[in-house]
């Protein structure tokens, strides 16, 4: 059976940048040596995020930026924080950043003396972390950075212990793709208690401790799971069905038949699509434990049709409803053939039809054969 799990994704927080007045101290000088070269660098904000909007620009001579005076070239920022500009006249330049609402005569920051060689390539990264621009920033402004990079660190951290967390998780369900639930139910148990906020952790415990037989193990985590999921701002009601699919499968193998009947019921609520799928499961798993849980015997018929509803064209629900009412058939005194209940030769016919060479044919045929009836297949071939 498929299964999905959705994991949350982090992201840093906003950066924080002020807006300088342009100098209108002039100290120009010329381009200089004839030739062009390029030039590339990384911005990065105060808190040492890479900057995403903005151009970077160049302005001829050292340390003095007119407000009337145009770029003479500029170059758009990345969503990496990276930029680079080709076909730069060689010479010295201000490097000016400003972001995308950053008005003309106003600068986030500046770097003096840039200088281009003809020919190469010149690397000028724009940090403002640096003393320099840090100290042109108001108390508040600086109180509000030390937040943000105390909030970073943090969120860097947690991302870190998530990246984990999700390579366990890949590890576990492939474990358990392979029947390896000894070594997926511990790795997901050490995870669960290193973040137990985590509902799928919880949900792949559960799922590992299934296939162990851990039924009460199983049923506890997979409900804890389940809860902590359904309580949070946005549930994964795909991921809750699935975990519930495997709670019906852990009650019912542990002959709690109307808790499995439950567990079912709910998968399909939370995920009408999949109804057809968890109803079979239910039918399946009914069918497995009705030698020893009789409740489970009566329960085979319901579930198939519940199947049969949702998804008409599954043959197995057909084979189980016809192979449980069966159980119930009379034998004719007179002639000995067999009296099965309404509904029974007609699953088998629709098994047949939908599945002529299925798995459980021989067997539907047999029956249909004592009960006196030539199974229809022909108009089954012709449809398949």
């Amino acid at each position: 059976m498929h299964r999905k799990s959705f994991w949350p994704r982090f992201v840093l927080a906003a950066i924080i940048s002020v807006a300088i007045p342009l100098s209108t101290a002039q100290v120009w000088a010329q381009a200089g040596a004839a030739g062009t070269g390029t030039i590339h660098g990384q911005v990065t904000d105060p808190a040492g995020a890479p900057v995403n909007n903005g151009t970077i620009s160049l302005y001829p001579g050292n340390g003095g930026v007119s407000p009337e005076t145009d770029a003479k070239y500029s170059f758009p920022i990345g969503a990496d924080g990276a930029y680079k500009g080709e076909n730069v006249a060689a010479g010295t330049y201000t490097l000016v950043y400003r972001a995308s609402n950053t008005p003309k005569n106003q600068v986030v920051d500046q770097i003096d003396n840039i200088k281009v060689t003809a020919g190469q390539d010149t690397t000028a990264n724009d940090d403002m972390s640096r003393p320099e621009y840090i100290a042109k920033l108001t108390p508040e402004q600086k109180k509000a950075l030390e937040e943000t990079i105390k909030k970073n660190s943090s969120i860097l951290k947690e991302n870190a212990q998530i990246k984990n967390l999700n390579a366990d998780l890949t590890k576990a369900r492939e474990d358990d793709k392979n029947h390896n639930f000894q070594e997926a139910a511990a790795l997901m148990q050490k995870d669960a208690n290193i973040k137990p906020d985590a509902a799928v952790l919880w949900i792949e415990l559960g799922i590992a401790q299934e296939g162990l037989k851990q039924y009460g193990d199983a049923q506890t985590n997979l409900q804890k799971g389940i809860q902590l999921d359904q309580a949070s701002k946005k549930p994964n009601n795909e991921m809750d069905a699935t975990a519930y699919d495997r709670l019906g499968e852990a009650f019912a193998n542990d002959g709690k038949v109307p808790e499995a009947q439950a567990a079912y019921d709910n998968a399909a609520k939370l995920n009408p699509a999949g109804a057809g799928t968890y109803y079979g499961n239910e039918a399946i798993m009914m069918d497995r434990i009705s030698s020893t849980a009789p409740a489970a015997a009566d329960a085979v018929v319901p579930a198939a049709e519940k199947a049969i509803a949702a998804a008409p064209n599954n043959p197995i629900p057909y084979y189980l409803k016809g192979k449980a009412l069966v159980t119930k058939a009379t034998v004719d005194q007179k002639t000995g053939k067999i009296v099965a209940p309404p509904g029974c030769q007609e699953a088998y016919q629709k098994y047949l039809e939908l599945a002529p060479n299925g798995p459980f044919s021989a067997d539907a045929k047999q029956i249909l054969a004592e009960m006196s009836q030539t199974p229809s297949t022909n108009r089954a071939s012709k449809k398949h």
